[in-house]
């Protein structure tokens, strides 16, 4: 069985990539020190589970480019 991410993890991930569409990479460390500055999130696990489905969301639409 694959990850289940909350939707609560996806709508904040979505709404950040839209809002700061360059400042995401691919590396998962720098996108956990971003979700640190912008984001106020209480807990490190919830801001590690957004900065990867961050990481993942870049990965897949930079492969998708690609294809196309």
């Amino acid at each position: 069985m694959g990850k289940v991410r909350t939707a609560m993890v996806k709508r904040t991930a979505r709404k950040l990539i839209t809002a700061h569409p360059d400042l995401f990479t691919e590396d998962f460390e720098e996108n956990k020190q971003l979700i640190r500055k912008l984001v106020d999130v209480n807990s490190k696990r919830v801001s590690n589970k957004i900065a990867g489905y961050i990481t993942h969301l870049v990965k897949v639409t930079k492969q998708r480019g690609e294809l196309q």
